[in-house]
């Protein structure tokens, strides 16, 4: 694995408001102090035998792995189940979509044969709508060329290159305006961000020094030729304790589940159920009711139509009759019953009007509006409807009589280069505003966390120093001789003043 100075996560976060450049020199520089320090000076001293060494370097005679070592592993071909069971997913979903496109097909064809006419859906008519300025007028140009749409298509199409080279200038110049004010937001951020970065650093060289003394005075006590003291027992709840966190305690018996509090929450959602049941019934009801309503005041509607229905005004109730029948999905038989004694001259027209009105509300699906979609050929309908500030020029260069043309043109093409250069100045100023809110809540940040940077170093240093201060601790209950004993204190302040968590400049 390719080991980087920046592992840990407070150099991480350091690193982030750096430049590439102070990233790249900050990074040589904590790789010369490991190489210095712990490579080059390495294995110097060739006359220290194995006991001096295990002593320098505090090795205890019986160090376990953290059980945390071996967790979460799982066996190799197991993580080739998640694939397989993808790759056959994928397969099983193309088989359904072919075995549904197989039915469809069936369905399809067996309606062709039977000639359900009522439920066949409509052809569509492919309507191509040109709502863009530029394709009109080529449209234009292709379908009807003449002087005129040749003139008005040249005009479009010099103003569209003109508005994008304007547009393009234009958003450069912002993007170059905001740039040079985020290099001086950056500039002002990092002159500020010494103060902070001199505290965090200064506030660990101080944790060093302060940890030094106490453990020097610490040690000092067992290496003298005084009477020894009482070894205090540095077990587990002393270790968290020095680390600076109190020993939680632990408790022995598990909380009882309250039986009752289920049975009420069971008893309160079944409740809940039930309720809320009654009201769906309720509300259906309730709809029921209004749709029967409804129902009746139309058939009585329906029923005054007819029997003021004359051959005169034929034409005008088969049509409002037709959309009563329709509004309220009559069946064939509400149909004929309502029809019974209208008064006109022909019975045929009666069974006509009947039959078509019954077929009108059996048929699942109708044709669009000719006007909208076409007349139902399934061949290409074109339309065109703009909303472009260029097509007040392209009706102008084909009229170019009409003064208001004119002042359309000059009208919308200055309200719209108006409105986007007010949009671009508007959004250039807004991201350097962000960027310098941006900028002080990172030094907000920076400054707050300086503290939790110092307890996180501490925390760490008192991690790393305790396990070798419990094995001094204990090869003095075992009675090690002193200058062995001042060995290890010394290598114990050693790794107090140049161990990790490392401290640079």
């Amino acid at each position: 694995m390719n080991i980087t100075p920046f592992h840990d996560n407070e150099t991480a976060r350091a690193q982030r408001n750096l430049t590439t450049t102070q990233k790249r020199t900050n990074s040589n520089t904590k790789e010369g102090v490991l190489v210095n320090n712990f490579i080059k000076d390495a294995g110097t001293d060739t006359c220290v035998n194995l006991d001096n060494t295990v002593d320098m370097l505090i090795i205890s005679d019986r160090a376990k792995l953290p059980q945390k070592l071996d967790e979460d592993k799982l066996p190799q071909e197991k993580s080739l189940l998640p694939i397989s069971a993808a790759a056959l997913g994928v397969m099983g979903v193309f088989a359904g979509v072919t075995a549904f496109i197989s039915h469809n097909t069936k369905v399809a064809t067996n309606m062709a044969k039977n000639m359900v006419k009522e439920k066949w859906l409509p052809t569509l008519t492919r309507n191509i709508s040109i709502n863009d300025e530029t394709s009109q007028a080529i449209f234009q140009m292709v379908t009807n060329p003449n002087k005129k749409t040749i003139i008005a298509g040249i005009g479009v199409l010099s103003l569209t290159a003109t508005a994008f080279m304007g547009k393009t200038f234009f958003d450069g110049f912002k993007e170059i305006w905001v740039k040079k004010r985020e290099a001086d937001i950056q500039k002002n951020l990092q002159e500020k961000l010494i103060d902070v970065e001199t505290q965090s650093f200064s506030g660990k060289i101080q944790i060093i020094r302060n940890t030094l003394s106490d453990k020097a005075k610490e040690l000092n006590k067992y290496i003298t030729e005084e009477d020894e003291p009482i070894l205090p027992n540095f077990g587990k709840s002393t270790q968290i304790a020095f680390m600076g966190k109190p020993a939680a305690k632990q408790e022995t018996a598990a909380k009882k589940n309250n039986p009752i509090a289920y049975f009420l929450l069971g008893a309160a959602t079944v409740g809940g159920i039930i309720g809320l049941s009654y009201l769906s019934l309720k509300n259906l009801s309730r709809s029921k009711g209004h749709l029967k309503d409804y129902l009746e005041f139309t058939e009585d509607i329906i029923s005054k139509v007819v029997k003021n229905s004359t051959e005169e005004t034929r034409k005008q109730d088969s049509e409002n009759l037709a959309f009563l029948f329709q509004s309220i999905d009559a069946s064939p038989e509400t149909v004929k019953r309502l029809m019974q004694g209208i008064k006109w001259e022909k019975p045929e027209a009666v069974e006509e009007f009947i039959s078509s009105t019954i077929s009108k509300i059996q048929t699942s699906a109708v044709k669009v509006n000719s006007h909208i979609g076409g007349d139902g050929t399934p061949k290409p309908a074109f339309s065109s409807f703009v909303d472009d500030y260029r097509a007040f020029l392209y009706n102008w260069l084909l009229d170019t009589d009409n003064a208001q043309f004119r002042q359309l043109f000059f009208g919308m093409t200055g309200a719209a280069a108006i409105s986007y250069g007010g949009k671009l100045a508007g959004d250039a100023i807004k991201e350097v505003q962000v960027k310098k809110i941006n900028a002080q809540t990172e030094l907000d940040l920076q400054k707050r966390l300086v503290s939790t940077e110092l307890r996180n170093f501490k925390s760490k240093k008192d991690a790393a120093i305790q396990p070798l201060m419990d094995e001094f601790y204990k090869q003095v209950q075992n009675g090690k001789p002193k200058e062995q004993l001042k060995t290890m204190a010394d290598n114990i302040l050693f790794e107090v003043k140049n161990g990790p968590p490392f401290v640079y400049s």
